[in-house]
């Protein structure tokens, strides 16, 4: 995948579709015809051995570049078996030509009824990127039946049941083998419950006319890992430690100092000349004892905190922070320093209960997290992670790291990185705090928080895939610790 691989949200998709057709001067046929075959290629490339093929096809244009498929796959030789729905509404002009056509070529079209056919693989063609409430009738029953099939499934544009704009999956939906996306890739297909449901991902960009993009933006990018290299340079020579930045990780209320140690020990691994924490007395011997580098100092009062922050370039608080009187007052110190902040954990509820715009900040929310700052719920923040995410950004001024599967990075009047990368192992308590600690050490190196963000979001993911290598149950976040440190040395 490129550096920086575009995603579109449904309205430029179908704006480009427009004008390419428009372009072409024959409503579209040219590029159904080149979809429907670079599927077929992409059937045989993947299923070289199949000869039984089954295509399921609704009554929109991914249905027609079904009916391509599988006229292409009859004409190969495949045993080709179309199932279309008894309750599907009338073709689309382009759809119905599709149709015409294999009918014309021998194929036939069976109606859907109690289950599917023997097959060796299925091309899911049901519904399109249109498609953004829960599929029902006939639909769900057949989408039920896919799913309890055990084939192998290759969906074309999206697997039906996904919305393409906010990858949310309202009701019953195709898990595919390969999801194989038309002239862009969708913006939905790459965060939320979509990735349980697309499988590998593919892009046939298509021949279009020149001139079909104009006017056609994207509306967010994967951060992917070759960004590294750039964000990450090679150190000059005659360097010291406080040219790699100074980080103060502010945390560890009384039980809690297992969360600022990851956050300190991070920061440092990430790179961070300096890391100091201010944490409760009673941590103070226990980080030293695992985190020698850093600098502990027993904070009880908030006063003691000030003398700490005039040396730190960042300040990361919220692990292990808590909401009693000494993290609020703590939080009220912080706040006031107008140094460059990571925020995260009982901060970001802190935040919550008091929301003011900040000044040079992140913040590093959970859906839970976020549905607090933004006063909503868990459920309206993963229905649309990028719109949550964009919201948090203009609501607090700040750039957002919106975590979770296909983790969003958002900052005000930008257009949101995604990073693709990470795994399920990584769900469980301190991954978010030593994430804290990376970002913040990017920050006092010098990235700008926009890139610190997304690229402390990129390194964390990366190094989780990578200690992921033996196992996802069990892994813990001190597992990532080792492979950070290669990480963030990329070759130049």
């Amino acid at each position: 995948m490129p550096e920086l691989a575009e995603l579109f949200d449904v309205a430029a998709a179908r704006r480009l579709d427009a004008q390419a057709s428009a372009l072409l001067g024959d409503g579209g046929a040219a590029l159904m015809e080149q979809a429907g075959t670079a599927a077929w290629q992409c059937l045989l490339e993947r299923w070289p051995q199949a000869q039984r093929v089954c295509v399921v096809v609704g009554a929109g244009n991914n249905g027609g570049d079904g009916y391509v498929l599988a006229r292409l796959a009859r004409q190969a030789g495949r045993r080709v078996q179309l199932l279309r729905l008894a309750d599907a509404p009338a073709l689309t002009a382009l759809a119905e030509g599709a149709r015409d056509a294999f009918l014309a070529d021998g194929g036939q079209a069976d109606v859907f009824g109690d289950g599917l056919p023997e097959a060796d693989v299925l091309v899911d063609a049901l519904f399109g990127i249109g498609l953004n409430r829960a599929p029902d009738g006939e639909a769900a029953r057949l989408i039920q039946a896919i799913a309890g099939s055990a084939l192998p499934v290759l969906s074309l544009d999206v697997p039906s049941g996904v919305d393409a704009r906010t990858g949310a999956v309202p009701g019953v939906a195709v898990r595919a083998t390969l999801t194989l996306q038309f002239i862009v890739r969708h913006q939905g297909l790459y965060t939320g419950d979509a990735l349980d449901y697309v499988g590998d991902r593919r892009l046939a960009p298509l021949r279009l006319p020149d001139g079909a993009a104009a006017g056609v933006d994207a509306a967010a990018c994967v951060w992917a890992a070759s960004r590294l290299a750039r964000q990450l340079p090679a150190r000059r020579a005659n360097t010291h430690k406080g040219e790699s930045g100074h980080v103060l990780c502010v945390g560890g209320n009384v039980g809690s100092g297992g969360a600022v140690m990851l956050a300190a020990e991070s920061a440092l691994r990430a790179g961070s000349g300096l890391v100091s924490v201010a944490t409760q007395a009673q941590h103070v011997a226990p980080l030293l004892a695992r985190v020698p580098e850093a600098m502990a100092h027993a904070v009880q009062e908030a006063q003691e905190l000030r003398a700490l922050l005039p040396r730190a370039k960042v300040v990361a608080i919220g692990p292990g922070l808590g909401q009693d009187e000494w993290a609020r007052e703590l939080w009220r110190l912080v706040l006031a320093s107008g140094k460059p902040l990571v925020i995260d954990a009982d901060a970001l509820n802190l935040l919550a209960a008091a929301p003011q715009p900040l000044h040079d900040a992140i913040l590093t929310p959970h859906p839970g997290e976020a549905a607090r700052l933004l006063g909503s719920d868990t459920a309206q923040v993963q229905a649309d992670r990028f719109a949550a995410a964009a919201a948090l950004a203009a609501r607090y001024n700040a750039v957002v790291v919106l975590k979770g599967a296909g983790t969003v990075v958002a900052a005000p009047h930008a257009r949101p990185r995604v990073i693709a990368a990470g795994n399920p192992g990584m769900a469980v308590g301190g991954m978010g705090d030593l994430l804290t600690g990376i970002i913040a050490a990017l920050r006092a190196q010098g990235l700008e928080a926009f890139d610190a963000a997304s690229s402390g979001a990129l390194l964390h993911s990366l190094a989780g895939d990578a200690a992921a290598s033996e196992g996802q149950r069990g892994l813990l976040p001190t597992n990532l610790l080792v492979p950070l440190r290669r990480l963030v040395n990329p070759e130049q």
